[in-house]
């Protein structure tokens, strides 16, 4: 029986409502514009299940979106941060 991806889960309302598609890849998840397809953020699982860590794309690569560091959150306070912050969408 296959094992269910709770992230995966938890991002497909997400993903319909701002039009965007995750891609599962290395390990994490990234997050794009349906309509460019331009990076708009990073998904990269931790050890507990029920945290994620956020990255954003600088241009060139991944990177932590703020100076402190890589925030680790819940899924649904990390969708609600990346909804609401405008650096997420400035490469969309």
């Amino acid at each position: 029986m296959p094992e269910h991806d709770l992230i995966l889960e938890g991002l497909e309302a997400f993903c319909h409502a701002h039009d965007v598609v995750v891609e599962k890849r290395g390990g994490g998840y990234s997050l794009l514009s349906r309509r460019t397809g331009a990076p708009v953020a990073r998904l990269r699982p931790t050890d507990d299940p029920a945290k994620v860590q956020v990255l954003w794309w600088n241009g060139e690569r991944w990177k932590a979106p703020g100076p402190f560091g890589t925030p680790t959150m819940t899924l649904e306070r990390t969708l609600d941060y990346i909804a609401s912050e405008r650096a997420f969408w400035i490469h969309v």
